[in-house]
């Protein structure tokens, strides 16, 4: 399973460019999530801070958006 590999990779101090449009995935594999919109990095959240209402207010931002 994919998942088992990405895990694996992980705990041997790999980086991992998981890339997925599925929140839940992402919310369960990654220690941290970059979102993008219009082709820009609009946010970089950590785990613990992480949930879909975070997410989706990143990811429906301009990047010089405060808000």
């Amino acid at each position: 399973e994919i998942y088992t590999v990405i895990n694996d990779l992980a705990a041997q101090g790999k980086a991992v460019i998981f890339i997925s449009s599925e929140l839940g995935e992402l919310l369960g594999m990654c220690d941290r999530i970059y979102t993008m919109a219009a082709g820009r990095l609009t946010g970089e959240v950590p785990r613990d801070e992480a949930n879909q209402e975070v997410l989706m207010r990143h990811m429906t931002r301009d990047r010089g958006d405060e808000g």
